[in-house]
Parts: C-alpha cells; structure tokens; sequence
C-alpha cells in the first residue's frame, strides 16, 4: 500500500473517531454551561451548594440557605433553562433553514425572520395596553406576535426569492436585507412612540439577553419552542431528501410545498418565541450547525441534534461570559455572539466567492 493510500486510510479513521466523539464532547460542554450558569455570577455558588438546593428540593426539606435557594432556583435556573431552549432553537432553526433553501449562508436573522419577529415584538411591548382585556392570557401576546411577525417575514423571504421553481439565493439574501430594513423601521417608529420606561427596555431587549428569566415569563414562550425541537424526529429524513434536490424528492413520495409550509411555521414560532423572551440574538443559527456539518457530515440524523446541543452549549458559555466578564454589570449577549458570529460570515462569504460557488 502506498504512502498516499495509508495518509488517506489514517485521515478517514480520524475522521471518524472525530465524528463519534462529537456528541459526547457536545453534551459535556452542555452540561458544564449548565453548572456554570448555575454557579456563576454576581455571587458566585459552590458545587456544595448546589447540590445542597437540589437535595432539598428533591426531599421537599426546609430550605438551609434562602438566599442560595433563591438564586438558583427563581433566578439562574429559568435563565439556564432558557439559555438551553434559545440556542437549540436558532441552532436547529439554521439547520432547517440551510437545508430548505440548499445553502449554508440561510439563518434566521440573516433573512430577516429576527427582523420580523422583533418588529411584532416591540410593537406588543409599545401597544402593550391594547392587550389588557386578555388579562392572564397577555403572557402569550408576545409570543404569539413574534411568531406572526417571523412568519409573515419568512414567507415574504421565500416568495421573493423563488425564481423559475427554484430558490435563488443572492436574491434571498437581497429579500432578507429588504425585510430587515423594513423591521428596523418599523422598530424605530415604535421606539419613536414609546415612553421612557419602554424605550429603556425595547433597547436592553434589542441587544438580547437572558436576564429577564422568570418562571412565569418563560414558561408560553418554551411551549412554542419545544414544539419546534419535538418535531426534529419527524424532519431529520426529509430534510435529507430535500438535500438531493426538490424534484428528486418529490419523486420518492415528499410533498414537498407542505413540508416546505410546516418546516417554515416550526421555524417562525420557534424563532419567535426565542425573540419574545431573548431578544434578538443573531448568528447562532449559521455558525453552530455549519461547523458541525464539517465535522458530521451533512446527515440531519446526527447534524440536528448536535446542531441542537452544540446551540444550547454556546448560547450558555455566552451568558456565563456576559455575566461575569465585567460584574455587577452583564454584557448583552447578543453583542457577544455578533462578535463571534459577524467575522465567522464574513469568512464564509469570502470562502463562497473565492470557490466560484453559485449561492
């Protein structure tokens, strides 16, 4: 055998083992966000008091400790919860955006569903008073109006950008551009009409975070975005065989306009409810699940979930970042995933044009 075959033979091997290993490696940098978003902070905590909390609350004991119970269980639990559902939600959304549209420049802040969603929202919060009659029903109101808003802007997105049966990315991107222009106006008339109290929380929500986290407030917006990550069972293979083209699968028996309808609805209500309680948090979409496509290969059977374990691992080292770089104050998490997000973009359109790709 020669030198070049056994290169090739020990580089698949590592591939693979590479590959196997993802997973693993993925859920303990999840598991280890989680305690660190647990532990990390303002006050810090000690592994024996968190795992002092969690035995008193397992046993139902009195609490030992208030004020440890109180910051784990009604402040940094609903925040790591949270973070949790929010980045396996854009991660995975990413996911089902790229394969859709058959490129891995689609995300939903790219093409303007963030936009969308984010103008419903700041109009709820601005209008908010219009919703007093739903009385405990107004939890859902914002929710409820960013999926809308997501919704109208994807399929505006999607109908601009089909030419001749096929979707054309270039115009995608320049219909996303267009949609993201029209939800920032529409975010500035609302902050131009909001009062003082609005306008200070329109603009700390605009530059995502997940430091509002109660149980109370969470709870609506994580029902719509469980909805979207129970469906990946069902998705997984037909996204695969959207990959070989729409003819093709249309020819092995996938409707594919009504696949195409559902996966665009999972994606507005789950992106949706994720602006309504995160703000706007951009670029996890596109980076998480296209750097695991080099690892694991473009199978949405392994991609979607790591996609939706690798999203939640990063969105909550971010927060932990946010919490603790510059304490008591907390940095805006969105501003940290856009600085690693914006150059990741950048070198991908970079990468596309130097290849000659047709996006």
């Amino acid at each position: 055998m020669s030198v070049l075959a056994v290169q090739r033979t020990q580089g698949r091997d590592l591939t693979e083992i590479l590959r196997r290993l993802t997973l693993p490696i993925l859920i303990l940098l999840m598991v280890g966000g989680i305690a660190a978003g647990l532990l990390q902070g303002a006050a810090s905590l000690s592994l024996s008091d968190l795992s002092r909390v969690l035995w008193e609350v397992l046993t139902q004991a009195q609490p030992t400790d208030q004020v440890a119970h109180a910051i784990l269980l009604e402040i940094r639990a609903p925040r790591v919860v949270l973070g949790v559902m929010v980045g396996a939600t854009l991660a995975v959304s990413g996911t089902i955006l790229q394969a859709l549209f058959r490129n891995p420049l689609a995300e939903a802040g790219i093409i303007g569903v963030s936009a969308g969603a984010s103008a419903a929202a700041v109009a709820t919060i601005v209008l908010g008073g219009a919703f007093a009659a739903l009385g405990p029903l107004i939890l859902y109101a914002l929710p409820v109006a960013a999926f809308v808003g997501g919704l109208i802007a994807t399929l505006l997105v999607m109908a601009v950008a089909r030419v001749g049966g096929q979707s054309s990315m270039s115009t995608m991107l320049l219909g996303g551009i267009a949609v993201s222009a029209l939800g920032g106006a529409l975010m500035g008339l609302m902050m131009f009409l909001s009062n003082d109290e609005q306008l200070r929380s329109i603009t700390f929500w605009m530059l995502g975070s997940l430091g509002a986290a109660t149980w109370t407030t969470i709870v609506p917006a994580l029902a719509m975005m469980a909805v979207m990550l129970g469906a990946m069972p069902a998705l997984m293979r037909r996204l695969n065989l959207i990959l070989l083209g729409e003819r093709e699968a249309l020819s092995l028996g996938l409707k594919v306009d009504v696949f195409k309808n559902v996966c665009v609805t999972l994606v507005a209500a789950g992106v949706g409810a994720a602006v309504a309680v995160s703000g706007t948090i951009g670029f996890v979409g596109i980076v998480v699940p296209h750097l695991l496509r080099f690892v694991v290969g473009p199978d949405h059977r392994v991609l979607m979930p790591a996609s939706a374990i690798g999203g939640a691992a990063l969105l909550l080292w971010a927060d932990v970042v946010a919490r603790t770089l510059a304490p008591p104050a907390e940095l805006p998490i969105g501003v940290l995933t856009a600085l690693l997000g914006a150059p990741f973009f950048l070198w991908l359109l970079r990468r596309a044009t130097r290849e000659g790709a047709a996006w």
